[in-house]
């Protein structure tokens, strides 16, 4: 299944440089120019392209940014905002998550404290995930139950390509930023740039779930 159509979607809105409500109102614009079928391709593109970085390394990546912890939900966000980051961003990061150490939106954040993020530049983007359900109820006329029914056609679509969906745990084998020689090993731009402090430790405790939520 080619993805090109949605990367050049998300280059386009990547080119506004917005971020926020903003940026989720220009994609909520572009999507409703979409036929109900390309929603579809849309969501089955963002689908299969969020599969190949559901992967132990990336998790690790997003746990060393947020301080030693990163929850299942959290992390679905961050992989969404690492498809805001553009194909050629997102698949270097999807081979190397210290990659991600070079992204400009990264780099704004190493130094200072997270509780002095601003709310728009944390990375994750959540409301990735239902711009498309959203436009193809409006445009179909549908009611909210049709929120399964899309989803149904976007793994329907995928099956038919012959894609293999994401597993229900990442790619991989676990490890865990907090033993820090490791995390210096994998992870060695982004160890030096998010060092982890005792309330980082503490936070850290609060168990990662180990499987995808359904």
């Amino acid at each position: 299944m080619e993805t090109d159509s949605f990367w050049t979607l998300i280059t386009d809105c990547r080119r506004q440089s917005l971020s926020g409500e903003r940026r989720d109102a220009w994609l909520r614009a572009a999507l409703r120019r979409l036929s109900p079928p390309d929603l579809v391709t849309f969501q089955a593109s963002l689908d299969l392209v969020i599969g190949r970085a559901f992967t132990w390394n990336v998790w690790a990546a997003a746990d060393r940014i947020f301080g030693g912890w990163c929850s299942d939900d959290t992390f679905c966000y961050f992989q969404h905002w690492m498809v805001g980051l553009g194909r050629p961003a997102f698949e270097a990061a999807v081979a190397d998550a210290d990659v991600l150490a070079y992204a400009p939106e990264v780099l704004r954040l190493s130094g200072r404290p997270r509780a002095a993020w601003p709310e728009d530049a944390w990375p994750q983007w959540e409301s990735l995930g239902w711009l498309a359900p959203e436009a193809y109820q409006q445009l179909t006329g549908a009611g909210e139950e049709s929120g399964a029914s899309f989803r149904a056609a976007a793994r329907t679509l995928l099956d038919s390509a012959a894609c293999r969906p994401p597993g229900l745990t990442p790619a991989g084998h676990r490890w865990s930023v907090l033993d820090e020689p490791e995390s210096v090993r994998r992870l060695p731009r982004l160890t030096a740039m998010f060092p982890l402090g005792p309330a980082d430790d503490a936070a850290a405790l609060v168990q990662t779930p180990l499987t995808r939520r359904i």
